[in-house]
């Protein structure tokens, strides 16, 4: 297998069937450095307008539509010293009479220490003095390009990934997404230093890294929605809004994979995650919603 230093000279605000800027073999690794979500690189020169413009798209040998692409997150690397968030919460994630109560949501600029693994904001306000932060670095934008020739914009998602901003797509995560046309054509950008659930300010601490991932062909895996998995869980991801139908989407899956992966019958299923399900939210602040559901791997039973 081959490891590619993909440095990109072009980059996309919309994931679709663009031409490859890379193309790789199954099992192949690449390594790349991300703009953050406003375009802007790790010398702070901005590269691209926002949102959120994407590496790639990388062409993967072998993929077809009816595969899934497994995505191993290997590593991911802060290759700068500042981030920004927002400084109010997001108007849509508060009672609609506390909006008018809300600050302005002026950007603000974090400062990210690589060796100590932590951030601040690099001018604190008051109560938030000694408010130092483990950095948890996660993608929060990344996935394949749609069926039916579609390009979808970096600021939503959909069932080919997207805009999820899960705090579960991070190092040491696998991640899968449904292939839909030839080669899969991957694209990756946007990159947290680390976020609460929700992004409910409507970013993490935005800020470029160094990324390292595994891309894997699996043939004939037929998903709908992507999937993951890491040491302790595995996981299913709903996009949509509203927010119920973003949970049924990734119940169903759930519920699907452990009939179809698993063995279990639907009766069986039913009872395990009605009673060890756990959900979490990805995306509460974009176009289209993202919900997890999560079952712990001690509960599953043996392939």
């Amino acid at each position: 297998m081959t490891t590619h230093r993909f440095v990109p000279t072009e980059w996309h605000n919309v994931l679709g069937t663009l031409p490859p800027a890379l193309t790789v073999a199954s099992g192949d690794t690449v390594i790349t450095e991300t703009l953050d979500a406003w375009g802007i690189d790790k010398d702070g020169e901005k590269r691209r307008p926002g949102p959120n413009p994407m590496n790639g798209p990388i062409h993967i040998e072998g993929a077809a539509p009816g595969d899934a692409l497994k995505v191993d997150i290997i590593r991911m690397t802060p290759n700068r010293a500042t981030g920004w968030t927002r400084s109010s919460l997001a108007g849509n994630v508060v009672d609609p009479e506390s909006v008018r109560d809300l600050p302005s949501r002026d950007p603000v600029t974090w400062a990210i220490d690589r060796q100590a693994g932590t951030a601040q904001l690099k001018d604190p306000v008051p109560g938030l003095e000694h408010f130092v932060l483990p950095l948890e670095p996660m993608i929060g934008c990344f996935g394949v390009a749609p069926a039916l020739g579609q390009a979808f914009s970096t600021a939503t998602s959909a069932e080919n990934g997207g805009n999820m901003d899960y705090r579960g797509c991070r190092p040491g995560a696998t991640i899968w997404f449904p292939v839909a046309v030839d080669g899969a054509l991957f694209f990756l950008g946007d990159c947290h230093a680390i976020q609460g659930d929700g992004e409910i300010v409507g970013t993490g601490i935005e800020t470029s890294y160094e990324v390292e991932v595994r891309l894997t062909v699996e043939k004939d895996r037929k998903l709908v929605w992507p999937r993951g998995e890491n040491d302790d869980e595995i996981f299913s991801v709903g996009n949509a809004r509203p927010l119920d139908q973003a949970l049924q989407h990734a119940t169903t899956d759930m519920f699907n994979w452990l009939c179809t992966d698993y063995g279990l019958s639907k009766t069986a299923a039913s009872h395990l995650m009605g009673q060890v399900v756990r959900y979490e939210v990805g995306n509460v602040y974009d176009p289209a919603y993202t919900m997890v559901c999560k079952i712990a791997k001690k509960w599953l039973p043996k392939k």
